[in-house]
């Protein structure tokens, strides 16, 4: 049901890759709220992808860009202003990516320059996407910056191996640059912590599903699905949200303040 929580905001929306994503949700909420925006992804992500159906269904204009180039971001935010006519209100950093991950590369076993690479898209792209908006001056004051995690930031999984870093990494860039744009215009930055979900980046973890069936078990709540997380980022985009800043949000069913569940002590003791 739609509020216009967001009506009449601008913003930019990264990561949109198929209707699995959770930007994709992301995108789709936020046009029944109100806002316009555009759309942005790397260049190879977006040949993979179908984000010129969520274009067309959202009214949306697509600025590719490659988020580890800083000149690349300074086209997004610079084009974004002149095709929405204003200063950005909310933007979304929906990046992640692991060579090692993908192949297959333990953690006792890194590759170190996909390690920096994992770093760079991962976590680094966040810095430079604000540090870019503040050069342009591009924000609304009390605007707000969004961009999503997940437990491994400060528990380990041994499957998600230099993710993990990545992740830490994002979330104090959440809390540093939320001082500073909090300081300087209002503007909120916050992390969100969501539970394993079934995206095209996600299942390609290994051992994905068994985790994401024990992680649905130990959550009072079940696993918080990409709609539900879409939810959140539109709460946050909005004025409801204003006072909310330098937090990493769990969103996740209460499986990070559950210790074990009936659910897998049943399933233990089998």
């Amino acid at each position: 049901m739609a509020n216009n929580l967001l009506k009449g905001k601008r913003g930019i929306i990264s990561g949109a890759l198929d209707q699995n994503s959770i930007a994709w949700h992301v995108a789709e909420r936020a046009h029944e709220e109100g806002a316009t925006f555009t759309l942005t992804n790397a260049p190879i992500a977006m040949r993979m992808g179908a984000i010129n159906e969520l274009a067309e269904k959202t009214g949306s204009e697509i600025i590719p860009a490659d988020a580890t180039s800083v000149e690349e971001l300074e086209n997004l935010f610079s084009k974004s202003q002149e095709v929405l006519g204003g200063k950005i209100d909310f933007v979304l950093h929906s990046i992640g990516m692991s060579p090692n991950i993908r192949k297959g590369r333990s953690y006792g076993d890194l590759n170190y320059d996909w390690f920096q690479k994992s770093l760079d898209v991962s976590a680094l792209s966040f810095h430079k996407m604000m540090h870019v908006a503040e050069k342009q001056d591009a924000l609304s004051e009390w605007g707000s910056v969004v961009g999503l995690s997940y437990i491994a930031a400060q528990k380990t999984y041994p499957f998600y191996t230099d993710m993990a870093d990545a992740k830490a990494v994002l979330e104090s860039i959440a809390r540093g640059y939320g001082y500073r744009l909090g300081k300087a215009k209002k503007v909120r930055v916050n992390t969100i912590s969501q539970s394993p979900t079934k995206t095209t980046a996600g299942s390609g973890i290994g051992g994905f599903d068994s985790f994401f069936d024990f992680a649905d078990k130990m959550s009072p709540l079940g696993n918080a699905l990409a709609g539900d997380c879409a939810n959140y980022c539109i709460f946050l985009f909005s004025d409801l949200s204003r006072m909310i800043t330098m937090q990493n949000l769990y969103h996740d069913g209460g499986y990070s303040s559950t210790g074990i569940s009936e659910e897998i002590i049943e399933q233990m003791g089998k």
